[in-house]
């Protein structure tokens, strides 16, 4: 288990408008947390860095894009 205790939380700057936005913590050793900012005490997903890496290229690329949204 990995310990969030120094998780350093942050969330995007355009999610302020509405308040629902994912708050991620990428100071971690070799991992990256994401937990729902409304939320914060439900728990958070651990993933490796490269792991998010890679769907953060995915989802720049348009992978995730719905048809016709």
């Amino acid at each position: 288990m990995t310990d969030l205790s120094r998780a350093d939380w942050r969330k995007a700057r355009a999610s302020q408008n509405n308040g629902g936005c994912v708050e991620v913590a990428a100071n971690l050793p070799g991992v990256i947390a994401i937990r729902d900012s409304k939320r914060p005490g439900d728990g958070a997903h651990v993933v490796s860095t490269a792991a998010f890496a890679a769907f953060l290229a995915d989802a720049q690329a348009g992978r995730y894009d719905l048809e016709g949204a």
